[in-house]
């Protein structure tokens, strides 16, 4: 982070841990680095969906506990297809959209419910109300930021409102889920599984038992680390950097 009386600038797209207001009041700009990992995140909501699809963490849980019993008799865990399978998006940035392209590729039908009206089109993708995307979804993918309207957006009640087969994915921030709510829905099965890269707190506690559920996939916020999304961001930020001391155009979120 580099900071001085009129300049402000992170490396991060989001900017939920800056006082904006104070920052508007003190007369300092304050500047992100949007997009640089667009593509990347996409792909690991993706990985999330494909892995859970084929029950592959409850299959690698097997196998680290010497149970070879899906090789030797039936399969025992559930398998299914994505094409013509159900993805509920929330939010509609960047990244989402770029989720939903994904997912189009593999025959998913998109799902979409966002709170800032789109005029323009987008084949293939319907919008909806959060309710109606919660119930139809066989795959929910969060991709809102976190403010005070999203904190806590899937709670006990809205997670009752999805399918017992559904999985729910976040590569977005951890705390647009209450935490404790999911855990309960996990060990009851009340929805079937989770991918999550974001939690909430940022480590979690090595007891969190999100760790020991077989039926959800857990990473630790790498879905921006790609070396080439790191290699983008740090050219960006000097980008943007440059652009202040020349007077330039900036990516000003104040």
């Amino acid at each position: 982070m580099t900071v001085n009386s009129t300049f402000l600038g992170f490396f991060r797209a989001d900017y939920n841990n800056i006082d904006i207001a104070a920052a508007r009041q003190r007369g300092i700009t304050v500047c992100n680095v949007p997009e640089y990992s667009t593509e990347a995140v996409a792909q690991l909501a993706i990985t999330f969906i494909l892995n859970l699809s084929i029950s592959l963490p409850r299959q690698l849980r097997m196998l680290q506990g010497q149970d070879f019993s899906n090789f030797t008799g039936p399969v025992q865990v559930p398998l299914a297809e994505l094409q013509g399978k159900a993805l509920g998006v929330v939010g509609f940035g960047a990244i989402a959209q770029a989720t939903a392209r994904i997912a189009q590729a593999l025959g998913m039908r998109i799902l979409v419910h966002t709170r800032t009206p789109r005029s323009e089109a987008h084949p293939g993708v319907t919008f909806l109300g959060l309710d109606e995307v919660l119930g139809a979804s066989d795959y929910l993918s969060l991709h809102c930021p976190l403010n005070e309207a999203t904190r806590h957006l899937i709670h006990r009640e809205s997670l009752a409102r999805m399918k017992s087969s559904a999985f729910l994915i976040n590569t977005s921030r951890g705390a647009l889920i209450r935490e404790a709510d999911l855990i309960e829905a996990l060990e009851k099965g009340i929805i079937a599984g989770a991918g999550l890269d974001v939690q909430d707190p940022e480590p979690p506690d090595p007891g969190n038992p999100l760790f020991q559920l077989e039926n959800v996939l857990i990473t630790p916020h790498i879905g921006w680390r790609r070396r080439e999304s790191r290699q983008r961001l740090v050219g960006k930020v000097a980008e943007t950097i440059a652009a202040f001391l020349r007077g330039g155009p900036l990516p000003v979120v104040n």
